[in-house]
C-alpha cells in the first residue's frame, strides 16, 4: 500500500521536529533534558505495555530515537499484529540519554494511537467470526497518517477499503445527487463503462441497490440499513440481480455500526462491513517508557 506523503519517517520526523520546534531535529532544544542530564550520558530504556492490546506502530517507535541517535541500539520484542498484556515488554533503546528522552512522547503518542486502531479492529474482527463477513476501514483518518493507520487496521486482522480518492471509484449520495438528472443506475453505468477499477456504489434503498447492479457495480454499499431482516432482504435483492445478470456482486454494509451491532449486521449476510470507528474513534492504548540504567 503506498500513499503519497506518508512515509512513516517523514510523519515521525515531522512529529520530533514539532516538539523539539527544530526542523534539525535539535535534541539540545529539549531544555529540561539539557539543564538535568549530561550531553555525553547514555543509559537503556524499556517500553512496556500497561494494558491489554494488540501492537502496531513499532517502525515509528524505533524511528523516533534512530532519527535522534543514529547510533542507539534498539531490540523490537514485539512486532506490529502481536497481542500484549500488561507488564510485556515492546522494545529496549540503548543510545544517547538526552535523545531517548527527547523521542520519549513522540515513540509513545504513535505507539499508543496505531495500537489503539489495532486493538479496535480486532475487537471488530473477533465478533464477526464464524461469517463471511470482513471489517473494513474507511478515509476517516487523522490527516497526514493514514497510511500509518491503514496499517494498523491490517495489524489488528482489517482489511483496507481504498486509500485514497485515487484508487477506487466509490459513488456516494453527494455523487448522484450533483449527477442529477441522470438516473441512479444511469450514474453507476456511466462510471463502470471503460472502468478497469472495480465500482462501488451507495445504495439507500433496495430500488437504489438493485439499479447498482443493474448498472455494473462490483460492490453494493448499503448505508444505514438495520440488522437483521432489512438488511437481509436488501442482501437477497443484489443476490437476485446478480444471478440475474450472471455475475457476483458483493454486499457491504456500513453506518453507525458498533462493537455490539456489527455480529448482527454480519449475520444479515454481508461480505464487509466497513466501520469509520476503526480509525476516527479508537482509544489510544496505555505504554509507557522507564529508564533501565545509565552508562
Amino acid at each position: 500500500m503506498t500513499s503519497v506523503g506518508a512515509d512513516p519517517q517523514e510523519c515521525v520526523r515531522r512529529a520530533l521536529a514539532e516538539d523539539l520546534g527544530s526542523f534539525e531535529l535539535a535534541v539540545a532544544n529539549d531544555i529540561t533534558s539539557a539543564l538535568s542530564v549530561p550531553a555525553s550520558q547514555r543509559g537503556r530504556a524499556r517500553l512496556h505495555a500497561k494494558s491489554v492490546g494488540v501492537l502496531a506502530g513499532i517502525e515509528c517507535a524505533v524511528a523516533s530515537f534512530r532519527l535522534l541517535d543514529p547510533a542507539c541500539d534498539v531490540d523490537v520484542v514485539l512486532q506490529d499484529g502481536a497481542t500484549f498484556a500488561p507488564g510485556d515488554d515492546v522494545m529496549f533503546v540503548n543510545g544517547a540519554m538526552a535523545a531517548l528522552l527527547a523521542g520519549e512522547r513522540t515513540a509513545l503518542n504513535f505507539l499508543q494511537r496505531l495500537s489503539g486502531i489495532a486493538t479496535l479492529t480486532r475487537q471488530f474482527v473477533d465478533r464477526v467470526v464464524g461469517t463471511k463477513a470482513q471489517i473494513l476501514d474507511t478515509r476517516k483518518t487523522t490527516p497526514g497518517l493514514r497510511q500509518l493507520e491503514k496499517a494498523a487496521v491490517v495489524a489488528g486482522g482489517g482489511v483496507n477499503h481504498r486509500v485514497g480518492l485515487f484508487d477506487q471509484v466509490l459513488l456516494k449520495e453527494n455523487h448522484f445527487g450533483f449527477a442529477r438528472p441522470l438516473s441512479y443506475e444511469d450514474v453507476v453505468q456511466r462510471c463502470c463503462e471503460g472502468q478497469e477499477r472495480a465500482v462501488v456504489a451507495e445504495a439507500r434503498t433496495i430500488v437504489e441497490a438493485v439499479a447498482a447492479v443493474r448498472g455494473g457495480a462490483a460492490v453494493v454499499l448499503l448505508d444505514n440499513f438495520e440488522p437483521g431482516a432489512p438488511l437481509q432482504a436488501a442482501v437477497s435483492a443484489v443476490q437476485d440481480a446478480a444471478r440475474s445478470a450472471g455475475r457476483e456482486v458483493a454486499c457491504e454494509a456500513s453506518g453507525g455500526i458498533n462493537l455490539q451491532t456489527v455480529r448482527a449486521f454480519a449475520d444479515s449476510g454481508v461480505d464487509r462491513i466497513s466501520v469509520g470507528a476503526l480509525t476516527h474513534s479508537a482509544p489510544a492504548v496505555d505504554l509507557s517508557m522507564v529508564v533501565e540504567g545509565v552508562q
